[in-house]
């Protein structure tokens, strides 16, 4: 009995639809921009410097404005630096950052850098190390 095959036989019948449906929708990937992770610095429990990581991203349908997201991603950036800073110090040792809060800023701060909206904020892990 050809164990592999058994296995990979739901994969394929599964992959069949998508492969066949050709171009028609565009594929979540096609709409993704991925930016580079965000860094604070903040204080841990120990009283010892941490770092709050933030991974972040947009989702945009509309390919102009997905366009002129790709092109401002250094000022996204910049700026997104900047509001994780102010949330990291917003923590006292050993908080919790309030992912309600910096999502909101980040979001407003992305329609504003791309002068409407559209734009969907992603953010990923966010985390205090």
């Amino acid at each position: 009995m050809h164990r592999r095959a058994l296995l990979a036989a739901p994969l394929a019948l599964a992959a069949t639809p998508v492969l066949a449906s050709g171009g028609g929708k565009a594929a979540s990937t096609d709409t993704y921009i991925r930016y580079p992770t965000v860094t604070a610095t903040t204080i841990r429990p120990d009283g010892r410097r941490g770092v709050m990581t933030v991974e972040t991203g947009v989702d945009v349908a509309d390919p102009d404005l997905r366009l002129r997201a790709q092109q401002s991603q250094p000022r996204m950036r910049a700026v997104f630096n900047i509001l994780c800073q102010r949330e990291a110090n917003t923590l006292l040792p050993g908080g919790v950052p309030n992912i309600d809060r910096l999502a909101a800023q980040l979001q407003s701060a992305t329609n504003i850098i791309l002068g409407r909206r559209g734009a969907k904020l992603l953010l990923g892990t966010v985390m205090i190390v």
